[in-house]
């Protein structure tokens, strides 16, 4: 049923989750699997040449995190025995990246965690499950942290 299964992991708890269902799912189908970390793009704004400053130490920082967050996955893929490919997205809003690597890898099946925002924090850092939930072509599994 599931032949290629894309997991977005973030570094978080709930991403960890997510990864402990998808080790499942992969497992049941014989299914092989991506792991995707997208890096939001620079968060400030501004003109002249203080636009720049901090741009280059975001992206080292970011880069690091999920390079981290990716291997935390890989590992745990890979003490289940399953083989996985990573892949990083820079630059994109995490919904669109996870989606446009959705049609990229061909994958038919999303495993993503939920951090459960709720209220003012939701409306203020919005869902990407939501998003994601809204605009994906093939089944998303949510896993509830």
């Amino acid at each position: 049923m599931f032949k290629r299964i894309l997991v977005p992991v973030d570094g978080s708890s709930t991403s960890m989750q997510a990864v402990d269902k998808a080790i499942a799912v992969a497992k049941a189908f014989d299914a092989a699997v991506t792991v995707v970390c997208v890096i939001d793009p620079y968060p400030f704004t501004g003109v002249g040449e203080d636009f720049g400053y901090g741009q280059a130490e975001y992206l080292s920082a970011a880069l690091a995190e999920a390079h981290s967050s990716i291997h935390d996955a890989e590992a745990a893929f890979k003490a289940a025995g399953i083989a996985t490919e990573a892949r990083i997205v820079e630059n994109r809003v995490p919904h669109e990246g996870i989606l446009e690597s959705a049609v990229d890898l061909g994958a038919d099946l999303i495993v993503m965690g939920s951090h459960g925002r709720r209220g003012l924090q939701r409306f203020l850092l919005g869902s990407v499950v939501q998003r994601v939930l809204s605009h994906a072509d093939v089944p998303v599994l949510v896993v509830r942290g």
